[in-house]
């Protein structure tokens, strides 16, 4: 499966036949068909179908995606993971907790630093971990059944440039706070 592309960092130009009309209008906006809803809807469906195909009862899109940053090295530290898994280190705690009474993972002291705490898949951990990516990959290509390599190229550019427009309005509103 191919990676998203780097969001650009400037804003896309428009071609001389695109207008810079509005998208949404509040005299006809419909909520089913807003940005938020659309995408909610397809996380929450392409969640539910991660989570039946990693066939785990009682196991959550939140429980399995920290569990896989763990095991790819991309975080180990409660601030770390809560920081890549865009949730807040309270939450986080929280779902820790469920994880190590579900004998997940462990959370170890740092030899160098007793204050920093790290957190350890156990061999359970680890098993399921190694399932995300073959549970992501068949349910990724099932829902992306019927798309060319053309539009899934296309598509993570659109979704790429939405993220950036994003996070640049974001960065906009906290610089003028």
């Amino acid at each position: 499966m191919t990676n998203a592309a780097k969001p650009p960092r400037h804003r896309a130009a428009r071609s001389p036949d695109e207008t810079a009309a509005p998208f949404f209008s509040p005299d006809t906006f419909h909520a089913d068909s807003g940005v938020l809803y659309q995408l909610r809807l397809a996380q929450v469906a392409l969640g539910q179908l991660v989570n039946d195909e990693m066939a785990l009862e009682g196991s959550t899109l939140p429980q399995w995606v920290p569990l896989y940053r763990i095991h790819r090295g991309d975080a180990n530290t409660v601030a770390d993971l809560a920081r890549k898994c865009t949730v807040d280190a309270g939450a986080m705690t929280r779902l820790l907790d469920r994880l190590e009474r579900k004998g997940l993972c462990r959370r170890v002291r740092c030899d160098d630093d007793r204050r920093v705490v790290r957190i350890e898949l156990t061999p359970d951990g680890v098993a399921l971990a190694e399932r995300v990516p073959q549970a992501l990959c068949r349910v990724y290509n099932a829902a992306l059944d019927g798309f060319t390599p053309a539009e899934w190229a296309q598509l993570q550019r659109l979704l790429a440039r939405l993220t950036a427009n994003a996070e640049r309005l974001a960065g906009d509103k906290a610089r003028a706070a």
